[in-house]
Formats: structure tokens, sequence, C-alpha cells
């Protein structure tokens, strides 16, 4: 695992400041803090960081081919390197390292840009090409190693594994994107392919960008995209086997490391189904990490004990007190975009522990999206049988009226509070998704913009992103449908975002089985009752784990990584949020109405509403602001294509 930065200039060979190659590189230092590696030539540069994990005696880079016309910067991990080594020695070319990383260059020579489609991993990397003056950037699959990417108004291109490195360059403008903020409120990240930034751009799953010098830049080119076919004739029997078998074999390739290896343990059926696939596999016992909370409403340990007993795992506990909310400027500084996800915390923590014992740690990450395994799944199915059942025609007056008109009971029984399942009835399928995963909704964004910044969103809308991945997501089958959406957006901008930044800040490397993609081919094959049956999310999952793992940890009801947000803002944190909404940076921006700030910040002290997950979205972009910035309204552009709207009045709901 490791950091890589590039400076590449499209329209010469102007030579490249080093101090400028430094200065990115070095942002990115706990990323790969074993060793640092530059190359510059004219007209471009290469920088990196590296974690050492495999060949650790000659696996550095930048690493070059024979002739040393191509040249790599690689982070992840290609985890087939094996299987492709002797094929590539078998086509003349010679290897002068047991990396996986020289597997690139020979595969880029042999196969040119369809190489990606031969590597089985996790990775990004930017590679060039002397003889062919040709740039080449590429993504994994599933985006669990990030790639970002920007052109200069001159013709330069910046690329590097997080924003922070490209803003360290000292050229990059710091215009915020309007579509950017209302996707970061809507869902709590900023989506690919933009950033937060008008001027930089995230590089999707699953794409490469090829860029040739003298030559206009095309658009990245799709490599993979998943089908969720359903057509699998197999039984239910035969796929429980069929499963086990896959997910052991992914868990095989991840365990390859020379360094020491261990896995997170949370309690979960996912992390638990890992872990005893690492047991059954390994010569010793297996080191698991898990974080115990202090109140037993968040704290799920006693269950990751009775996998670590069974298991006889090197199991390694630290405890994290609830109030462990001294973080919020350390994450706004990881992140380097908005990041709303409160977990983000307790996920830190844990690889904080695992890195006091292991460099590499196997997650479950993916597991829910995957196999089915969201509690909202479950809800959306059951209001996706009452849609079907009504025209929208019909559903839009009816529902959607009584979702103006029902109270928001945020302090009732949870079977009376239906005002947001009424307005989720009231919207097409893909909208009453996204309503369901939203932050502030579709009833509170305008109420929060100013008109100003409403004006500048030019009626842009978050959904239209959702709409655009359904029509590629080739099924209505609905669980289907929004396994794919997930896939697409929570999946890449929320969990493996956050992953990514808590593990890199501590020079740790984690390896996600359940996203091996060929497990992700296969299991969207399968049709969508062997996933979710008679209201039990992940079926499949909890029944071929029935003989690994206790019953209690299966099947119980899902816990999640939380943190207590309402209560932090209504008692610790008070003070610090009424200032840093009222009069922090949030009104330097021009973005919001302060009337709707105020109320939610009111509503909330006094216990009429639980604007926990708000309220945290405001406090994480204020805390954004201040670590990196950027232009107010007046520097933001209107969105291209955008249509005008018409303004709507603020009204403290």
């Amino acid at each position: 695992m490791c950091g890589i930065v590039g400076i590449w200039d499209s329209r010469g060979t102007r030579s490249i400041s080093r101090d400028q190659l430094v200065r990115m590189n070095e942002s990115q230092h706990h990323r790969g803090p074993d060793e640092t590696g530059v190359h510059l030539a004219p007209g471009v540069a290469l920088g990196h960081k590296r974690l050492s994990i495999i060949d650790l005696a000659t696996g550095q880079q930048p690493l070059f081919n024979e002739d040393h016309s191509v040249v790599v910067v690689f982070n992840g991990e290609i985890y087939n390197y094996g299987e492709l080594i002797p094929e590539l020695t078998a086509l003349g070319h010679v290897f002068r390292t047991r990396s996986d990383t020289e597997v690139i260059v020979h595969a880029w020579e042999a196969w040119g840009e369809a190489c990606v489609e031969r590597f089985r991993g996790m990775f990004a990397f930017a590679l060039w090409d002397e003889n062919r003056q040709t740039l080449f950037l590429a993504r994994d699959r599933l985006g669990v190693k990030p790639l970002y990417y920007a052109e200069l108004p001159d013709g330069t291109w910046l690329f590097g594994s997080e924003l922070k490195s490209l803003l360290a360059h000292g050229g990059l403008a710091r215009q915020i994107d309007p579509r950017s903020v209302d996707d970061y409120f809507t869902l709590g990240y900023v989506p690919e392919p933009r950033t937060i930034f008008s001027s930089a751009l995230k590089l999707s799953p699953g794409h490469t960008l090829t860029l040739r010098r003298g030559q206009r830049a095309g658009a990245p080119r799709p490599y993979w995209g998943v089908r969720f076919s359903g057509d699998n004739p197999i039984s239910a029997e035969e796929a429980q086997e069929e499963l086990v078998r896959r997910l052991k074999e992914s868990v095989r390739l991840r365990m390859i490391s020379e360094v020491p290896l261990g896995a997170f343990l949370s309690g979960g059926v996912d992390s638990s189904a890992v872990v005893a696939m690492m047991a059954e596999q390994s010569s010793g016992a297996v080191n698991t990490c898990s974080i115990a909370f202090d109140d037993p409403k968040y704290d799920e340990t006693r269950f990751a004990q009775q996998v670590a007993e069974r298991y006889r795992t090197n199991h390694h506990v630290d405890l994290v007190q609830t109030d462990d909310f001294d973080l919020v400027d350390t994450l706004a500084t990881l992140y380097d975009e908005p990041y709303a996800d409160s977990s983000a915390i307790p996920t830190y923590r844990v690889c904080q522990l695992a890195r006091r014992h292991v460099t590499v740690a196997l997650s479950g990450d993916g597991g829910d999206e995957n196999l089915g395994g969201y509690r909202r799944y479950l809800l959306h199915l059951n209001e996706e049988k009452l849609r079907s059942a009504l025209p929208l025609g019909l559903r839009q007056p009816l529902f959607g009226t009584l979702g103006r008109l029902y109270p928001k009971a945020d302090w009732a029984p949870r079977f009376v509070r239906a005002k947001s399942t009424f307005q989720a009835l009231a919207r097409d399928t893909v909208e009453a998704y996204m309503h369901s995963v939203s932050i502030f909704r579709d009833d509170m964004r305008p109420q929060l913009y100013s008109a100003e910044f409403k004006r500048r969103l030019a009626g842009y809308r978050t959904a239209d992103l959702f709409h655009e991945h359904a029509a590629r997501a080739g099924t209505d089958d609905p669980l289907s449908l929004i396994q794919y959406l997930d896939l697409q957006t929570y999946l890449v901008g929320d969990i493996n975002t956050k992953v990514d930044r808590a593990s890199m800040a501590h020079a740790l490397e984690v390896r996600e089985p359940l996203m091996d993609h060929p497990l992700v081919e296969w299991l969207a094959s399968l049709p969508s009752n062997l996933k979710v049956r008679g209201g039990e999310s992940k079926w499949l999952l909890k029944k071929s784990m029935e003989s690994h793992l206790p019953h209690d940890v299966m099947y119980r009801p899902k816990m999640g990584f939380a943190v207590p947000l309402m209560r932090w803002f209504r008692g610790p944190l008070r003070a610090r949020v009424r200032q840093a909404l009222l009069d922090g940076e949030l009104g330097r921006t021009g973005f919001f109405e302060r009337r709707y700030l105020e109320h939610m910040v009111d509503a909330h002290e006094s216990g009429r509403r639980d604007y926990s997950s708000p309220l945290w979205a405001l406090l994480m972009f204020e805390a954004f602001l201040r670590r990196v910035g950027g232009e107010t309204t007046q520097g933001l552009a209107t969105p291209p294509g955008a249509r005008p709207v018409e303004e709507a009045a603020v009204q403290a709901a």
C-alpha cells in the first residue's frame, strides 16, 4: 500500500520543478513511510511513498521495464501476479524483482490498455511510456484505491492518491463546485467522478484514462462493470457450497504478505466470516482486532469474542470512550473533502489499534452491498411492493400530501414515524432509494441553501446522478437495482473512502475479500431470493456460515459502527456546534440560510427534533472550510447545461 503522485506536461517537455514534486509526494508521507522514490524526465515527473508489503528488498518504485522506456508508480496489490509472471516470461519479458508492481509494466508492453483486464486486486497506478509518449492512469474495478487528477490551464496534468497532493502543487484552483456541495449534503460524501473543487476529478472505479502528448485528451474509458443478471440456475445448497469455496479463495489470495497480517473483527457476520476463512487456512493463530465502547448500546465485542475464542485468535481489544469526539479536525485533514460518515471515528481507532500489531488487515467491507445486508434494503423492498401496486400518478398526490402533513416525530416509537415512508412512497423507485440514504432530504435542502446558492445550482439535483447510474444497471429487479446503485455510489464514495483514509493515516494496508471482482460477478448472477429471504438479510452468507460461526453472531439485529451524535450535540459538543454553524466559516460562504441553521440548532438542543446527522454534516463541512478552504459563492461556477430554478422560500420546518 502506497501513495503515488505525478506531474505531466501534455504540450511538450517543459522542465518540472523537483520541489513541487517532492512537496506533493511528502503530503502523503503517511501512506508510505518506509521508502520514497521519484523520477524526473523532460515533461514528466513521478513520485512514490512506499509501505513495504511484498518483495521488501527489491520492490522500490518508480519501477521500470528492461530498457527504462516504461515506468510505473502503483498503489495497491495485484493478487494474481504470481500467475501472470510465467505468462509474461513466456512472452519474452525479463523480471528483475519478485514484486507485483513489475507485472504492470510488462503487462502494459504485452497487452496495452487491456492489461487492467488481467489484474485481480485493488490498484491505482500511473504509467509513462516514453516510446509511445503516453500517460496511462487506471483504477481498480470496485474503487478500493483512490486516484485524483486535474488538468491545469497551461496543459499540465497533476495526479495523486489523495486530493491534498494536488493541492500541494500550488497551481490548482480551489473553486468549490456547487453540484458537489449539493451531493455532499444529500449523501454525506462527494460521489465519483467529481471532487469538491471544480478543477479536479476522481478517476471512477473500473476506468482508465489514456493521455498522449500532443493529442487532445479523451474521456476516461470503462473496462469493467458488474451485471446483475440474476439468472444463475444454481440451487440454494449448491450456492452455499460455492460461496464458501469462493470466499476461501479470495481470503487465501489476500493472505500473501511478507509482513504481519491480521483482520478486523467487529462481531458482525461479514468480518466474522473472513476471520473464519483465515483461521481455517492459516498454520498459526490469526491476529484479530476489535474496538469496545464504554456504552453497551454501541458495543459488539461480546460477539467478536465468541468468534475469537472459537478460532483461538490472538485477539486485541481497545476501549474507545463514546465521547471520543476530538477527531473532528483530524478527520477534516485526512479526507480533504467534506465527509460526513461519523463511523469514521471508530474506524480510525480500530486502524490505530491494528497497526500496533500488524501491517496488513483483512476486513468484511463490501458484504452488505454484495450480499444484501443493509436494513434499508428490507424497507425498500416492502415499499416497492406498494409502489408496484399503485401507479405514480396516484401515489404522488396521495402520499405526497401525507408526507407534507404528517409530523416529523423523532421522539415517537419507530412504528408511528411514518413521514419518511410517505415521502418515499410518493417517489419513483430510484428517487425513493436516494431519499432513504439522504442526510438532507428533498424538503430540507431548499431550506438550507441561500437564494444565491440555489441560483448557482441552477436546477441540479443529486437524483439526476442516481438516474444515470440506474439507466446503466441493466436490471429491473428491486434488490439488484439498489445494490447496483450502492456499488456505484455508497460503497466507493463512503465505505472505501473511509477505510482507505483511516488505514493510510496509520500506514496500515486493508484488504477486502468480499470485493474480489470474480466473487462480486458471481454474486450478481444469483437471484435476489438467495440474498434476502423471508425478511432475513444476507440469507445466503448466513446459511453458508452456519457450520463455521456461532448462531448468535449471525442471527441478531444489525448494530452498525455508530457514535452517539444526538447526545453529543445536546451535551459536550453543544457549544461547539452552535459556534461552528452560526459563527464559523459557514456564514462566510454565503451558501446557507441562517434562519434554517438556527432552527436546526435550537430544535435539536431542545429535543423537539433529532438533527444529529444533518448537524454532523454541517460541522464537518465547516471543519473542511477551515482546513482546506475554497472560494465563496462569488467564485462558484454555474453547472454546465443547468437550467434556471425557481427560488424556494425558507421555512423553519
